[in-house]
């Protein structure tokens, strides 16, 4: 397949592939059930020089979704992996002739080919396990936008146009969930009730709900990890996760079990 050859796999209604429906991507369940494919990919933004800290996150987290559902998929880096998303969100999946977005839907899918993390849990943990993803993303998600290398792959005036472009959707997005006017050490407070919420539901457990990961861990991991391993500007952000040991044993856990062990390891956490 040619990555660059967008409109051989972009979706539209009329023909196979995802659907828009009700400004969320479904798929075909007919073909959704099809075997998972050894060439499945992942896209995502560059690394070190463009992805936002929040894209990295999303993309660390899917990745590790797939890996707990023992599901190999293949990382591919382009400038222009938003654009090429059919919702305009990273990270997205190209499987078979099927595109799907963002950890939700991509979780969905993924169940639709009978490969699930929650059936085991009952409604009450399924509920409790969707408010702490509700949590996360409402939180530490918030607190990682950052603009300051978007748009570093192309020239000027492009990737300045882009990094105001980037700058002013998070300003509006902020400015709509009540953000707009928090200064850093109130993101920083937030960033740390919602650590200690993690770290009390947590506990001494190897997952969120015992023995085995959900989405939960696979959503928790991709952000805790990101923030503890990504160097910026200060190191506030990750001094906060680094307060809560069992968050820091979480992560090593799923680096440990479905990264290095599997040919995939990166940059070690280390407490300070």
């Amino acid at each position: 397949m040619e990555v660059c050859h967008c409109s051989y796999w972009v979706p539209n209604s009329g023909g196979q592939g995802a659907v828009m429906w009700s400004g969320s991507w479904r798929v075909r369940f007919q073909e959704a059930a099809e075997p998972w494919p050894e060439n499945a990919t992942l896209y995502q933004q560059l690394k070190g020089e463009q992805i936002l800290l929040s894209d990295n996150a999303a993309s660390l987290a899917v990745q590790a979704f797939l890996q707990m559902c023992n599901l190999p998929v293949k990382v591919v880096c382009r400038a222009n992996a938003e654009y090429m998303s059919p919702s305009g969100k990273v990270p997205f999946i190209h499987v078979g002739n099927q595109v799907v977005s963002e950890l939700g839907p991509i979780v969905q899918f993924v169940k639709a080919k009978g490969h699930s993390l929650s059936d085991g849990l009952d409604e009450v943990q399924k509920a409790e396990m969707k408010a702490y993803m509700e949590l996360v993303n409402n939180m530490l998600l918030t607190a990682e936008i950052t603009h300051a290398r978007y748009g570093s792959p192309y020239p000027w005036p492009l990737n300045h146009i882009l990094a105001y472009q980037k700058q002013w959707e998070v300003k509006r997005k902020m400015k709509a969930i009540g953000w707009g006017n928090k200064t850093l050490d109130q993101v920083l407070e937030d960033v740390d009730q919602c650590c200690q919420a993690l770290s009390q539901r947590l506990g001494t457990q190897p997952y969120f709900f015992n023995k085995q990961p959900t989405e939960l861990d696979a959503l928790v991991f991709g952000h805790l990890y990101t923030i503890l391993t990504t160097q910026l500007t200060n190191d506030e952000l990750s001094e906060k996760v680094k307060n809560y040991s069992n968050l820091l044993a979480f992560c090593r856990r799923i680096e440990q079990h479905y990264f290095e062990d599997r040919g995939k390891g990166s940059s070690s956490i280390r407490s300070s």
